[in-house]
């Protein structure tokens, strides 16, 4: 048995790069999939003629979208989900839209539920200081940065208080057991290691969305060309 320890750690030596490449194209694969995944509901969410209002779109410096967001609950609920993050570009986020920074949502729900549900969301973030804010750290919904509910159709009228104090409007498309899950109490930020993998390379999300040198990788063209089709410009 001694004899064959050293046999083993080579073999062990030799194989390791190989699990960790295999996992790292796995870890890749995965981020491909949620950037498209995330450009799929956007796009579909838009077509719904009486969803979100085009005032807000138009106005939004950035817009976060979360594919199927997974919570399971029983008593105490909770949730986790991945994805992605575009704004406009430039220091005043009213450039084009530019690549995307990959996000992670985390939050908890207390009540007596029992189930399990996936839901799609999609974030608006309507002003500069809640774009930098998601840019550089965790924040929390409601704590951090003032979150509503946003109001629905595509003609909705924007001026409503909650509408004009709140730096991020949330939206969600349930497919699950539950429908209409608040927001508030979540915890949003970038996923560093994600977006490592999406762009070979350490990279902070600040640099990804503000310095204007990010290609968009391919993954991520739809999420890109919806927005800039259904809201190419910034309007005050």
């Amino acid at each position: 048995m001694r004899k064959s320890l050293p046999y083993l750690s080579c073999i062990l030596f030799a194989v390791a790069p190989v699990f960790a490449e295999v996992a790292s194209a796995s870890g890749q694969t995965k981020d491909d999939d949620r950037l498209r995944n995330s450009g799929t509901v956007l796009k579909e969410i838009l077509d719904v003629p009486d969803n979100i209002p085009q005032g807000l779109l138009d106005k939004a410096d950035c817009v976060v979208v979360f594919p199927s967001v997974l919570k399971a609950a029983f008593i105490v609920g909770g949730s986790y989900g991945r994805g992605a993050m575009s704004c406009r570009q430039g220091d005043d986020f009213k450039g084009p839209w530019g690549a995307p920074t990959m996000m992670a949502l985390e939050g908890g729900s207390f009540g007596f539920q029992i189930g399990g549900e996936a839901t799609d969301f999609v974030l608006l973030v309507m002003n500069e200081r809640g774009a930098r804010g998601i840019l550089a750290s965790k924040v929390k919904l409601g704590g951090d940065a003032s979150v509503a509910a946003g109001p629905v159709g595509r003609d909705a009228s924007a001026d409503t208080d909650a509408t004009l104090r709140s730096e991020i409007l949330s939206y969600s498309r349930a497919r699950g057991l539950f429908a209409g899950v608040s927001l508030e109490g979540s915890t949003i930020r970038p996923d560093n290691g994600d977006n490592r993998r999406v762009y070979g390379r350490k990279i902070s999300a600040r640099e990804i969305v503000l310095s204007g040198t990010v290609a968009v990788p391919p993954a991520a063209e739809q999420l890109i060309s919806t927005l800039d089709a259904r809201t190419p410009k910034h309007r005050p």
